[in-house]
C-alpha cells in the first residue's frame, strides 16, 4: 500500500496530465465528429440546393420559350390578321388607283383639277398607310410579348408555389383563365377601336410632313426613309406627350388609371385578375425602356422597308431619283408585307433579331415580384 501511495505521489503529476489530455482528446474528437456531421449535413443541403437551382433554370427557360412559342403561333397571327382586315377596309388604295388609270386611258373623263385632287389624296393615302402599318406592326409585336411575359412569369410563379406547397389557397390559379384569355385578346383592341383615330391622326401627321413635296419632284430612297421617319417621329409626339399613342393600344380606364405608384413596380405578388395585369401591361408600355425599343424597332423596320423598295425597284431609278408620283405605286405595293403573317413577315423577323428588343423581354419576364 505504502509502495502504491508512494509511486502515486511520484507519479500523479504525469498521471492527471494523461488523463487530461486523454479527457482533452475525446472531447476535441467528440466536437469535430458533432462538426463533421454539421458539415455533412450543410454540404448535402447545398448540393441539394444547388440541383434545385439548376433545375428551376432549367424549367424557367423551358417556360420562356414555351411562352414564346405561344406569342409566336398563336397570339401575334391573330391580332395581325385582325389588324391586315381593318387597315384594308379603311385606307383601301384600290378605288384611288383605278379612277387614275381610267382617267389616264379615257382623258375626257376627269378634269385636271379632279386628277390633282385624286393624286394629292392618293399621295397622302400612300404614306398614311404604309406609316401606319410600320407603326401598327411594330408595336402588336412588342405588345404581344409584353402580354406573353407577364402572363408567363405569373403563371411560372404559380407553378413555382404549387410544387412546393400543398396548401389549396396557394395551388389556385394565379391567373384565371378566363382572364388569361381575356388578357390576351385585349391586343385587338388597336383593330376593333383603336384603329379610327390612329388613321386620322396619322393622316393629319402625313399631311403636314408632305406639303411641299410636290408629284413632279425627284424622289429617292433616302427621301423616302426620311419622310417616313419624319412622319412617325412627328406622330409619336403628338399631343405634347411622349406616351400619347397609348389610347390606340389600351382602354381608356387602364389608361386614366392613378400614376401615384413608382412606374417601375408590378402587380404586388396575389391572384392576378384581367384589370391587374392591363396595368402591369400599361406599366411596361410607360416605361422609358419600352419606349427605347419602340423607337429602336421602328427605325429597323424603315431601314428594312426602304432596303427591300431599293431590290424590288431597282429597274425604276429609286436610288437615284425619280418623280414622287412614280414612287407612290411602289409605296403602296409594299404595305401588304408589312402586315404579312408572322411567319412569313421579315419586318416582324427583324423585331426579333434587335438584340435590345431580346435583352429587354428577357429581363421583363425575369423581373419577378417577390414571393
Amino acid at each position: 500500500m505504502f509502495f502504491v501511495s508512494d509511486l502515486w505521489r511520484q507519479h500523479k503529476r504525469k498521471v492527471l496530465a494523461s488523463v487530461g489530455i486523454l479527457g482533452s482528446g475525446y472531447c476535441l474528437y467528440k466536437l469535430y465528429g458533432a462538426h463533421r456531421i454539421r458539415l455533412d449535413a450543410l454540404e448535402r443541403k447545398l448540393t441539394v440546393q444547388r440541383e434545385n437551382e439548376e433545375l428551376m433554370k432549367t424549367q424557367m427557360q423551358a417556360h420562356f420559350e414555351k411562352i414564346q412559342r405561344i406569342s409566336d403561333t398563336i397570339t401575334l397571327p391573330h391580332a395581325m390578321d385582325n389588324l391586315s382586315c381593318r387597315i384594308e377596309e379603311e385606307l383601301d388604295l384600290s378605288l384611288l388607283l383605278e379612277r387614275l388609270i381610267q382617267g389616264k386611258g379615257q382623258p375626257n373623263t376627269l378634269t385636271q383639277a379632279e386628277k390633282l385632287e385624286l393624286w394629292d389624296t392618293l399621295k397622302i393615302r400612300s404614306f398614311t398607310r404604309v406609316a401606319l402599318s410600320v407603326w401598327a406592326t411594330t408595336m402588336i409585336s412588342l405588345y404581344t410579348k409584353v402580354q406573353v411575359n407577364i402572363l408567363g412569369r405569373h403563371l411560372y410563379i404559380d407553378t413555382a408555389r404549387s410544387l412546393g406547397s400543398s396548401d389549396s389557397m396557394e395551388t389556385g390559379d394565379i391567373v384565371d383563365r378566363e382572364d388569361q384569355q381575356k388578357f390576351l385578346g385585349s391586343v385587338d383592341f388597336l383593330s376593333e377601336y383603336g384603329l379610327p383615330a390612329l388613321i386620322r391622326d396619322m393622316e393629319a401627321t402625313t399631311k403636314e410632313i408632305l406639303i411641299g413635296k410636290q408629284l413632279s419632284g425627284l424622289f429617292n430612297s433616302v427621301a423616302l426613309h426620311e419622310t417616313i421617319m419624319q412622319i412617325l417621329n412627328k406622330f409619336i409626339s403628338m399631343g405634347g406627350s411622349p406616351h400619347s399613342w397609348l389610347k390606340y393600344m389600351l382602354p381608356e380606364d387602364v389608361i386614366s388609371h392613378s400614376t401615384t405608384s413608382s412606374s417601375n413596380d408590378l402587380v404586388p405578388f396575389r391572384v392576378a385578375d384581367f384589370e391587374q395585369l392591363m396595368l402591369e401591361a400599361r406599366t411596361v408600355l410607360l416605361s422609358a425602356e419600352f419606349g427605347s425599343i419602340v423607337e429602336i424597332s421602328l427605325k429597323a423596320v424603315v431601314d428594312e422597308l426602304v432596303e427591300l423598295m431599293v431590290t424590288k425597284f431597282s429597274g425604276e431609278s429609286i436610288t437615284t431619283g425619280m418623280p414622287l408620283a412614280r414612287v407612290l405605286p411602289q409605296v403602296a405595293q409594299m404595305c401588304p408585307l408589312l402586315l404579312e403573317e408572322p411567319l412569313k413577315n421579315q419586318f416582324i423577323q427583324i423585331i426579333r433579331c434587335i438584340l435590345e428588343v431580346e435583352l429587354f423581354f428577357t429581363l421583363l419576364y425575369a423581373n419577378m415580384p417577390s414571393a
